[in-house]
């Protein structure tokens, strides 16, 4: 009778206890599976939830932060002082000149080894580039930087050192543009009123009626000057933005890497271009006739290397850490110090358009900065709120 009932029950649909049981345990082990699976999805999503959103910025990162703008300001101010001195002091080759900017290199090598292996960005294995791809990548930013190098070299060997380095604050709005397109960078109206007040603190200088410095550069050479800084900070701009996408997820050795790399290929240009022009022949006399001596010379180029490439060290760590459009901006705030510098040490005219043009160039970074403090601001609430994702057109670190 019991069996009778038993077969009646499987008949009507009733589950067996063998097949209940097996089915609760299939249930079981796919709630644990799944429970493991959404564990691990969770792990990750909370990675790049930490990863992609914008908490507040801790104190480490403050102090990196720092150290790189000081990197940055000073190796600039420093560099562009330097290279004035090496021209009016009895150098007048713009490759020697080209290759002290760029020569300096190999003091990033340690830093490359130095840098941690893993990176704190990429959870996901990416396939990497092949090697020829790589090389034409190193070798087309090096061309690149060589190119701008040697523009902004006859900008310094022509104009005066105040009114070189306020065309220069014109390498922000280029950049802007060019991370428009490149990275899709949102604009508020700070970030606007900063680009126009840069802008117009650049063309300013072009209708200043006494444009020759001390060294009565004529106004064909002055021209000349203008329009290779103008190109340089255009090029400038265009390789900060490029670098900005080459490094988007790359580990600090990998863009250590990229660094040095490009700037082999750079000086090997300059080099060839030094013995191509035959200025190497001018070497030695020009070092003889060097008004503050042998010496000097020498320790001038070196020293102008060592500065060029702490503003690069300064540079590609802003651009890691928050963007390119950063990273030139903190350039820019340099700027400014060295029309005064050079008043001090050169005795440049500081003459009324040039003051106009240098508050303007502060004003605008002033309007840049305050942009970053309401999205600093921003970001804080959002973050305290439980917001997952803060939108920052400066802060925000694209890709």
């Amino acid at each position: 009778m019991a069996l009778c009932d038993k077969e009646k029950g499987e008949e009507r649909g009733g589950t067996p206890l063998h097949v209940l049981s097996m089915g609760k345990l299939q249930e079981l082990q796919l709630h644990v599976a799944d429970g493991e699976v959404k564990e691990e999805k969770s792990g990750e999503y909370e990675n790049s939830k930490k990863l992609g959103s914008h908490e507040p910025r801790n104190f480490k990162w403050w102090i990196s932060i720092i150290m790189y703008a000081l990197f940055v300001i000073l190796g600039q101010s420093a560099s562009t002082l330097l290279g004035r001195l090496y021209y009016d002091k009895g150098g007048n080759s713009i490759w020697i000149a080209m290759v002290s900017q760029l020569a300096g290199f190999p003091i990033l090598v340690p830093c490359y080894f130095l840098a941690p292996p893993k990176s704190c960005t990429k959870t996901v294995q990416t396939q990497q580039p092949s090697a020829v791809l790589l090389a034409l990548v190193y070798f087309s930013f090096g061309i690149c930087l060589a190119a701008y190098t040697l523009m902004y070299s006859i900008g310094l060997l022509h104009l005066p050192v105040s009114t070189f380095s306020l065309v220069c604050a014109s390498q922000l709005a280029f950049n802007a543009l060019f991370s428009f397109f490149l990275h899709s960078q949102k604009f508020t109206p700070f970030i606007l009123n900063s680009l126009v007040l840069l802008t117009i603190s650049s063309t300013l200088l072009i209708f200043q009626t006494n444009p020759a410095s001390h060294t009565q550069v004529s106004k064909e050479k002055y021209a000349i000057g203008f329009v290779c800084t103008i190109g340089a900070s255009a090029g400038y701009g265009l390789m900060l933005s490029l670098t900005q996408k080459l490094l988007k997820g790359e580990t600090r050795a990998k863009v250590f890497e990229i660094v040095i790399y490009q700037s082999l290929v750079a000086t090997l240009v300059a080099i060839v271009g030094l013995f191509t022009s035959g200025d190497w022949k001018c070497l030695s006399t020009e070092m003889a006739e060097f008004e503050l001596g042998e010496f000097s010379y020498v320790m001038t180029l070196m020293e102008t290397a060592i500065a060029s490439q702490f503003f690069v060290l300064g540079a590609i760590g802003l651009i890691f850490e928050v963007s390119s459009l950063f990273s030139n901006a903190i350039s820019v705030l340099g700027l400014p110090v060295i029309p005064i510098l050079a008043v001090v040490f050169f005795h440049d005219k500081m003459d009324a358009v040039k003051v106009i043009a240098m508050v303007l160039a502060i004003w605008g970074f002033v309007s840049y900065v305050y942009q970053c403090y309401l999205d600093n601001n921003s970001c804080k609430n959002e973050y305290q709120s439980g917001s997952e994702v803060c939108k920052s057109p400066l802060l925000e670190e694209v890709g």
